[in-house]
């Protein structure tokens, strides 16, 4: 059995599983690899799904591509994330 390895994710400031590989190509790929735990990456998926719907994101554009990066950055390695102000999260 291997064991799973762990990072301390810039996000959650602990030591957390990371993840299984590199998420991207390069060195923001390898970056986060080193610093964010899954359970960080699926939080910031989740969080970028709400981005691309509030703003109706074409996720065929580079343009899009282009926002994803500068939201890895910003959301990791920046202040946060911030979520557009009309967003309302769903009630229960």
């Amino acid at each position: 059995m291997t064991e799973q390895r762990t990072v301390n994710c810039v996000k959650l400031k602990k030591e957390l599983p990371g993840l299984k590989r590199q998420p991207l190509p390069g060195e923001l790929g390898k970056k986060i690899f080193e610093n964010v735990s899954s359970e960080a990456w699926k939080m910031f998926l989740d969080y970028f799904k709400i981005i691309v719907n509030e703003y109706r994101l074409d996720l065929s554009s580079p343009n899009t591509d282009r926002i994803f990066l500068e939201q890895i950055e910003q959301y990791f390695f920046g202040e946060g994330g911030q979520l557009p102000e009309q967003f309302t999260p769903e009630q229960k």
